[in-house]
């Protein structure tokens, strides 16, 4: 293992949960099992082999290692990785790419796809991402990841393997699409994001940011940013139907500790031992 940036890491079920996250020094995460990252503002040699990511906005803490990344897998000799961002930063991105295959007289292969709110993404056979608006200085995205599962229609649940197979070759669809919410990120952004996206607080995980903690930060100043405070989280825990909640993304004003005793003092059950500090 080639430790050239850190990362934490987290087990819950079937996932596991890869990341590092401060605010104004860089974010990314990656999701092994649903073969996807989430930002780029640093690329751990590890992250490498995942080919498929997901950025939320373009300030550089989320996206400065994009080139970085593309030329290794290029230097590596690997295929060209398909990355998701907002469609406002694509121009940019673009012009930036081309400036640093100048710089680095090297080619930086890559499937740059633009996505807006309410856009859906194929990942695979039994997985699908949605995208969705989140409240940010910049144009900003989150991301649902939902596992696809077919469903017997109630009308057939009475009938025999042997029926229901005849029927699916005769051509009739004895099955519906059922969507389980497996993964939610928001990236940053205001509580706006979690409130307008209602299906964020459902999914099994949700990885969201904690940006300030203290009490004397002004939560208004706070969502005029696009950030979110402690206080936030605090007036909508019964809102947060996850079975993990990863607050991460904190500021740089708190050190672990200091971050850890405002939080555990304002909410001590942490939503039910449900809250991790990515800390």
């Amino acid at each position: 293992m080639l430790e050239n940036a850190p990362f934490l890491t987290h087990k819950h079920q079937q996932l596991t949960i890869e990341g590092y996250s401060r605010a104004a020094v860089q974010s990314y995460w990656r999701i092994p099992e649903l073969r996807i990252g989430f930002d780029l503002g640093a690329q751990p040699w590890d992250f490498m082999g995942t080919a498929v990511w997901a950025i939320t906005h373009s300030h550089l803490d989320h996206i400065a290692a994009l080139p970085v990344y593309l030329a290794r897998r290029r230097m590596m000799k690997m295929e060209a990785p398909r990355v998701y961002l907002p469609s406002h930063s694509l121009p940019a991105v673009e012009a930036m790419l081309k400036s640093f295959q100048r710089l680095d007289r090297g080619r930086l292969p890559g499937e740059l796809i633009a996505v807006d709110p309410g856009d859906e993404v194929e990942l695979s056979r039994e997985l699908v991402m949605t995208v969705h608006a989140t409240t940010h200085t910049v144009p900003s995205v989150g991301y649902i990841v939902w596992e696809r599962r077919h469903k017997l229609k109630p009308e057939y649940l009475q009938l025999t393997g042997p029926e229901i197979r005849d029927l699916r070759l005769s051509g009739v669809a004895v099955s519906s699409e059922v969507r389980l919410p497996v993964l939610a990120y928001t990236g940053d952004t205001s509580p706006s994001g979690l409130d307008n996206n209602p299906d964020m607080l459902r999914a099994q995980v949700l990885i969201t940011e904690m940006t300030f903690v203290a009490p004397r930060h002004r939560k208004e100043k706070i969502h005029k940013h696009g950030h979110m405070h402690l206080d936030d989280f605090i007036e909508r825990q019964a809102a947060f139907e996850n079975q993990l909640v990863i607050a991460a993304h904190f500021s740089v004003r708190y050190n672990s500790s200091q971050a850890t005793r405002y939080i555990k003092k304002k909410l001590p059950d942490m939503l039910g031992g449900r809250l991790k500090l990515w800390l």
